[in-house]
């Protein structure tokens, strides 16, 4: 198993500094972040610009990656793939496509993306919509030789306060999008920090959900006493903040209340020998460029006490 991090937590730093950064840290791959230039949606960066990508590009980012012997586990591009504005809608799909298309000409076989979610519509037929549109772009990234995968992030209040962004987060939508989405080249980037605060067995669900989980986040959650006294389950309702609830936070791995050595365990006991890659959402880690890397050291230290290379 090898250790990596997405690279959206540093949207300032150019590909080739990081990727050099990454190599000499001990970084062994990068998940590259490739959203749209002009998205303003936070944890979000572009690494790679896959909507002018070429093959000159490709080469040019395969170059960089040799000489500092670095690999590229996936794309990262998250949105809201069943946005009602079916303007926006078009677009993400579109930049999606071209994500899946940088895929190809670098040889990276991934892309991530998140199913969404449309506020207008009950969850039943939120189910049939993704059917509908990702039976269509599974398609498309198969003919490529790419596949697609989910992460398991609710996005809670991000489309609407009080509900989820992204039907995608627990083993009963899993169920569900895979049997709308009946293909082997769809699956999962499995990240054991949502399913902690929700209440979900991490461990089971690696379990049960092996053969789907195409690559790993390492995210930390913390539970926030306080929090949980002063706002309850559902969270802060007075002054809402997307994904920052009040009575629980990401963190860089070891500084929360993930057990990673039996997660990394368990994703070996299934087969699962790819990539765990850090996704950097600490707040306590973030603010500067020198924060962020020092909280992505830390979540390497941490790692490295489980996994054998």
């Amino acid at each position: 198993m090898k250790l990596g991090f997405l690279t959206a937590c540093l949207p300032q730093v150019g590909l080739e500094e990081l990727v050099k950064w990454a190599s000499e840290q001990g970084f062994q791959s990068l998940e590259l972040a490739a959203w749209p230039v002009d998205s303003t949606r936070d944890y979000q960066a572009r690494q790679i610009d896959a909507a002018n990508f070429t093959k000159d590009d490709a080469n040019r980012v395969k170059e960089i990656f040799g000489k500092h012997n670095l690999g590229i586990s996936a794309m990262a591009y998250y949105d809201n793939n069943l946005d009602p504005d079916l303007t926006k809608q078009k677009y993400y799909h579109d930049h999606l496509k071209k994500v899946i298309d940088t895929a190809a000409l670098l040889g990276v076989s991934l892309v991530g993306t998140f199913v969404g979610a449309r506020p207008d519509k009950l969850p039943g037929e939120n189910m049939k919509e993704i059917g509908e549109v990702f039976r269509g772009m599974v398609k498309y990234a198969e003919d490529k030789g790419v596949r697609i995968m989910i992460e398991n992030c609710p996005m809670e209040n991000w489309q609407r306060f009080g509900l989820p962004g992204n039907f995608a987060y627990s083993p009963e939508l899993w169920e569900a999008l895979f049997n709308e989405v009946p293909s082997d080249n769809f699956g999962l980037n499995f990240d054991p920090s949502h399913l902690y605060w929700l209440g979900i067995d991490y461990i089971r669900c690696v379990k049960e959900f092996g053969k789907k989980i195409f690559h790993a986040h390492a995210k930390d959650t913390e539970m926030l006493r306080d929090g949980q006294y002063r706002y309850g389950l559902f969270g802060r309702q007075l002054d809402p903040i997307p994904w920052k609830s009040g009575w629980w936070r990401y963190r860089v791995p070891g500084m929360g209340e993930i057990d990673w050595k039996r997660f990394i365990s368990t994703l070996q006991e299934v087969g699962y020998d790819y990539v765990l890659s850090i996704e950097h959402e600490d707040p306590v880690w973030e603010g500067s460029e020198e924060k962020v890397k020092k909280g992505l050291l830390l979540g390497l230290k941490h790692l490295k006490q489980f996994v054998v290379r």
